[in-house]
């Protein structure tokens, strides 16, 4: 039985820009090795694969190379294929079941907003390898959650022009390298990017679940509680984020770029 497979540009409103996630949306739960092959198969940041559970979702995300717990992009792009093909009417919030607990994903006009727990990074020592495998000197902030290190720069300039040497960042024991700024253009609260060589991807165009950190963070740094984002890697992306307690709601947009069948 042929497999219908979606592939949605997520956290933009144009195709071929934001972060491409591939979505399949299975019958029963599928052995865990064939969702690995699937994945480095599509060769896309993300591959999410939802399985339904009495009107909810379990859902599960792999890179080319491992599992993840948890991805905003692949959520957006997720909930944007269960309204587009039907499996849930348009008004209807997305509720999924995840290795970080139950996210939800509600419909706002054009945009989807995701309800995810927030992940405080506190301050750190930064390993001898993070700071020159970034090219910073020196960094305003350094902190780590249980994902990522957390790296404020000086300027949004410093971050758009950042060439980090992926291989020194691949040492690192975490999943990935957020580096930060405060926004100079475009009326952006922050600019931002993520490596994540250790997860098989060296930079990752829009990572929602990095946002999660974001939020919190610069909501103390600015004394606010919501933001215009901006991930600024070569794609490009625009994240709406909200600071709500131990939640952060980050909104994103989404367009479907392709359509196709898994043979096997």
């Amino acid at each position: 039985m042929a497999i219908r497979i979606v592939q949605v540009d997520a956290f933009t409103n144009q195709p071929f820009a934001g972060n491409p996630a591939a979505v399949c949306v299975l019958p029963a739960a599928p052995a865990e090795q064939w969702m690995r092959d699937v994945a480095r198969e599509m060769n896309l940041s993300e591959t999410a694969f939802l399985v339904p559970r009495e009107g909810e979702y379990d859902l599960r995300w792999f890179t080319p190379a491992v599992e993840v717990a948890l991805c905003g992009h692949a959520t957006v792009a997720s909930a944007h294929v269960l309204w587009q093909d039907g499996h849930l009417p348009e008004g209807k919030q997305a509720r999924f079941h995840t290795k970080s607990g139950l996210l939800t994903a509600d419909r706002c006009g054009d945009w989807i907003e995701l309800d995810f727990p927030a992940k405080l990074a506190e301050p750190a020592n930064a390993p001898p390898e993070l700071l020159p495998a970034l090219g910073v000197r020196q960094a305003r902030f350094v902190g780590k959650n249980a994902f990522d290190y957390l790296v404020e720069v000086d300027s949004e300039a410093a971050v758009r022009a950042m060439e980090p040497d992926h291989s020194r960042l691949r040492k690192l024991p975490v999943r990935g390298v957020i580096v930060t700024a405060p926004g100079e253009t475009d009326g952006f609260d922050f600019v931002s990017r993520f490596f994540a060589p250790g997860s098989g991807i060296d930079e990752d165009p829009v990572t929602g679940s990095a946002h999660t950190a974001l939020g919190p963070y610069w909501s103390a740094r600015l004394g606010k509680t919501e933001f215009l984002a901006y991930q600024a890697s070569p794609r490009g992306g625009v994240v709406k984020v909200r600071v709500a307690g131990d939640r952060v709601k980050l909104g994103g947009q989404a367009v479907t770029v392709m359509v196709g069948e898994l043979a096997v």
